[in-house]
Protein backbone atom coordinates (compact mmCIF):
# COMPACT_ATOMS: atom_id res chain seq x y z
CA UNK A 1 0.00 0.00 0.00
CA UNK A 2 1.53 3.29 -1.06
CA UNK A 3 1.40 6.29 1.25
CA UNK A 4 0.64 9.51 -0.55
CA UNK A 5 2.56 12.54 0.54
CA UNK A 6 1.42 16.12 0.08
CA UNK A 7 4.13 16.56 -2.56
CA UNK A 8 2.95 13.49 -4.47
CA UNK A 9 -0.65 14.68 -4.26
CA UNK A 10 0.40 18.11 -5.51
CA UNK A 11 2.24 16.50 -8.44
CA UNK A 12 -0.79 14.37 -9.37
CA UNK A 13 -3.08 17.38 -9.16
CA UNK A 14 -0.76 19.48 -11.34
CA UNK A 15 -0.53 16.70 -13.93
CA UNK A 16 -4.31 16.30 -13.95
CA UNK A 17 -4.89 20.03 -14.31
CA UNK A 18 -2.37 20.32 -17.14
CA UNK A 19 -3.57 17.28 -19.10
CA UNK A 20 -7.28 16.90 -18.38
CA UNK A 21 -8.75 20.29 -17.56
CA UNK A 22 -7.81 21.74 -20.93
CA UNK A 23 -10.63 19.63 -22.41
CA UNK A 24 -13.48 21.16 -20.37
CA UNK A 25 -14.98 22.99 -23.37
CA UNK A 26 -14.98 19.78 -25.41
CA UNK A 27 -16.55 17.88 -22.53
CA UNK A 28 -19.23 20.52 -22.08
CA UNK A 29 -20.07 20.46 -25.79
CA UNK A 30 -20.40 16.68 -25.74
CA UNK A 31 -22.46 16.84 -22.55
CA UNK A 32 -24.82 19.38 -24.13
CA UNK A 33 -25.32 17.07 -27.11
CA UNK A 34 -26.06 14.17 -24.77
CA UNK A 35 -28.33 15.94 -22.27
CA UNK A 36 -29.72 18.94 -24.23
CA UNK A 37 -29.87 20.85 -20.96
CA UNK A 38 -27.19 23.31 -19.74
CA UNK A 39 -27.58 22.56 -16.03
CA UNK A 40 -27.59 18.80 -16.57
CA UNK A 41 -24.61 19.13 -18.90
CA UNK A 42 -22.66 21.02 -16.24
CA UNK A 43 -23.48 18.34 -13.68
CA UNK A 44 -22.42 15.62 -16.10
CA UNK A 45 -19.10 17.35 -16.80
CA UNK A 46 -18.51 17.81 -13.08
CA UNK A 47 -19.22 14.11 -12.41
CA UNK A 48 -16.96 13.03 -15.27
CA UNK A 49 -14.09 15.28 -14.18
CA UNK A 50 -14.40 14.03 -10.60
CA UNK A 51 -14.38 10.42 -11.81
CA UNK A 52 -11.37 11.14 -14.05
CA UNK A 53 -9.49 12.68 -11.13
CA UNK A 54 -10.32 9.73 -8.89
CA UNK A 55 -8.99 7.34 -11.53
CA UNK A 56 -6.14 9.49 -12.81
CA UNK A 57 -3.69 6.74 -11.91
CA UNK A 58 -5.27 4.59 -14.64
CA UNK A 59 -4.56 7.15 -17.36
CA UNK A 60 -1.58 6.15 -19.47
CA UNK A 61 0.66 9.13 -20.06
CA UNK A 62 1.25 9.78 -23.76
CA UNK A 63 -2.18 8.51 -24.84
CA UNK A 64 -5.11 10.65 -25.96
CA UNK A 65 -6.37 12.37 -22.81
CA UNK A 66 -9.25 14.02 -24.67
CA UNK A 67 -10.57 10.64 -25.84
CA UNK A 68 -10.11 9.19 -22.34
CA UNK A 69 -12.07 12.07 -20.81
CA UNK A 70 -14.83 11.77 -23.43
CA UNK A 71 -15.09 8.04 -22.74
CA UNK A 72 -15.49 8.76 -19.01
CA UNK A 73 -18.12 11.42 -19.77
CA UNK A 74 -20.03 9.04 -22.05
CA UNK A 75 -19.86 6.17 -19.56
CA UNK A 76 -21.03 8.48 -16.78
CA UNK A 77 -23.96 9.63 -18.92
CA UNK A 78 -24.92 6.06 -19.80
CA UNK A 79 -24.65 4.88 -16.21
CA UNK A 80 -26.74 7.81 -14.98
CA UNK A 81 -29.32 7.15 -17.70
CA UNK A 82 -29.54 3.47 -16.79
CA UNK A 83 -29.80 4.32 -13.11
CA UNK A 84 -32.61 6.82 -13.74
CA UNK A 85 -34.42 4.34 -15.99
CA UNK A 86 -34.18 1.65 -13.31
CA UNK A 87 -35.33 4.09 -10.61
CA UNK A 88 -38.30 5.10 -12.77
CA UNK A 89 -39.14 1.43 -13.34
CA UNK A 90 -38.96 0.69 -9.63
CA UNK A 91 -41.13 3.69 -8.74
CA UNK A 92 -43.67 2.78 -11.42
CA UNK A 93 -43.85 -0.76 -10.07
CA UNK A 94 -44.13 0.54 -6.53
CA UNK A 95 -47.09 2.71 -7.47
CA UNK A 96 -48.85 -0.22 -9.15
CA UNK A 97 -47.93 -2.57 -6.33
CA UNK A 98 -45.91 -4.89 -8.57
CA UNK A 99 -42.98 -5.00 -6.16
CA UNK A 100 -44.87 -4.33 -2.98
CA UNK A 101 -43.18 -4.06 0.38
CA UNK A 102 -40.92 -7.02 -0.47
CA UNK A 103 -38.66 -4.79 -2.54
CA UNK A 104 -37.68 -2.12 -0.04
CA UNK A 105 -38.87 -0.47 3.10
CA UNK A 106 -40.13 3.04 2.39
CA UNK A 107 -39.20 4.29 5.89
CA UNK A 108 -35.67 2.96 5.55
CA UNK A 109 -35.33 4.56 2.12
CA UNK A 110 -36.33 7.92 3.58
CA UNK A 111 -33.96 7.49 6.51
CA UNK A 112 -31.02 6.75 4.18
CA UNK A 113 -31.85 9.55 1.74
CA UNK A 114 -29.80 12.12 3.63
CA UNK A 115 -26.39 13.72 3.01
CA UNK A 116 -24.81 11.83 5.87
CA UNK A 117 -25.50 8.58 4.04
CA UNK A 118 -22.77 9.34 1.49
CA UNK A 119 -20.29 9.56 4.33
CA UNK A 120 -21.42 6.35 5.98
CA UNK A 121 -21.52 4.65 2.59
CA UNK A 122 -17.75 5.08 2.29
CA UNK A 123 -17.22 3.54 5.73
CA UNK A 124 -18.21 -0.07 5.28
CA UNK A 125 -19.60 -1.82 8.34
CA UNK A 126 -17.69 -4.79 9.76
CA UNK A 127 -20.53 -7.13 8.76
CA UNK A 128 -20.32 -6.06 5.11
CA UNK A 129 -16.52 -6.05 5.13
CA UNK A 130 -16.60 -9.60 6.50
CA UNK A 131 -19.03 -10.69 3.77
CA UNK A 132 -16.77 -9.13 1.12
CA UNK A 133 -13.78 -11.00 2.57
CA UNK A 134 -15.66 -14.28 2.26
CA UNK A 135 -16.03 -13.82 -1.51
CA UNK A 136 -13.50 -15.38 -3.85
CA UNK A 137 -10.90 -12.86 -5.07
CA UNK A 138 -12.45 -12.75 -8.56
CA UNK A 139 -15.90 -11.97 -7.19
CA UNK A 140 -14.64 -9.49 -4.59
CA UNK A 141 -12.66 -7.63 -7.27
CA UNK A 142 -15.68 -6.97 -9.51
CA UNK A 143 -17.94 -6.04 -6.58
CA UNK A 144 -15.41 -3.51 -5.26
CA UNK A 145 -14.83 -1.98 -8.71
CA UNK A 146 -18.53 -1.81 -9.55
CA UNK A 147 -20.40 -1.18 -6.32
CA UNK A 148 -17.79 0.67 -4.26
CA UNK A 149 -15.71 2.43 -6.92
CA UNK A 150 -18.57 2.99 -9.37
CA UNK A 151 -16.85 1.72 -12.52
CA UNK A 152 -18.90 0.70 -15.55
CA UNK A 153 -18.72 -2.87 -16.87
CA UNK A 154 -16.41 -1.86 -19.73
CA UNK A 155 -14.08 -0.04 -17.34
CA UNK A 156 -13.96 -3.08 -15.07
CA UNK A 157 -13.27 -5.36 -18.04
CA UNK A 158 -10.42 -3.09 -19.16
CA UNK A 159 -9.07 -2.85 -15.62
CA UNK A 160 -8.95 -6.56 -14.86
CA UNK A 161 -8.30 -7.70 -18.44
CA UNK A 162 -11.24 -9.98 -19.11
CA UNK A 163 -14.32 -9.92 -21.41
CA UNK A 164 -17.26 -7.77 -20.39
CA UNK A 165 -19.50 -10.86 -20.27
CA UNK A 166 -17.21 -12.38 -17.66
CA UNK A 167 -17.45 -9.20 -15.58
CA UNK A 168 -21.25 -9.26 -15.75
CA UNK A 169 -21.37 -12.96 -14.87
CA UNK A 170 -18.99 -12.60 -11.92
CA UNK A 171 -20.86 -9.55 -10.65
CA UNK A 172 -24.20 -11.36 -10.85
CA UNK A 173 -22.85 -14.39 -8.98
CA UNK A 174 -21.01 -12.27 -6.41
CA UNK A 175 -24.12 -10.24 -5.64
CA UNK A 176 -26.13 -13.44 -5.26
CA UNK A 177 -23.59 -14.77 -2.74
CA UNK A 178 -23.57 -11.45 -0.88
CA UNK A 179 -27.36 -11.41 -0.79
CA UNK A 180 -27.30 -14.76 1.03
CA UNK A 181 -24.46 -13.76 3.35
CA UNK A 182 -26.14 -10.48 4.28
CA UNK A 183 -29.78 -11.61 4.44
CA UNK A 184 -30.03 -11.29 8.26
CA UNK A 185 -28.16 -7.99 8.24
CA UNK A 186 -30.50 -6.60 5.56
CA UNK A 187 -33.58 -7.70 7.51
CA UNK A 188 -32.21 -6.04 10.64
CA UNK A 189 -31.91 -2.73 8.76
CA UNK A 190 -35.29 -3.09 7.06
CA UNK A 191 -33.77 -3.59 3.63
CA UNK A 192 -35.28 -7.04 3.05
CA UNK A 193 -38.48 -8.81 3.89
CA UNK A 194 -38.38 -11.03 6.96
Amino acid sequence: MSISTPAAHKHVRAAFEAEALQHLDTLYGAAMRLTRNPATAEDLVQDAVLRAYQHWGQFQEGTNCRAWMLRILTNTFINNYRRKTKEREILDHEETGAYGSRFFCRDTARQWACPEHNYSERNISPVIASALERLTPEYRQVVVLSDLEGLAYREIADTIGCPIGTVMSRLFRARRVLRELLRDHAQQWGLAAA
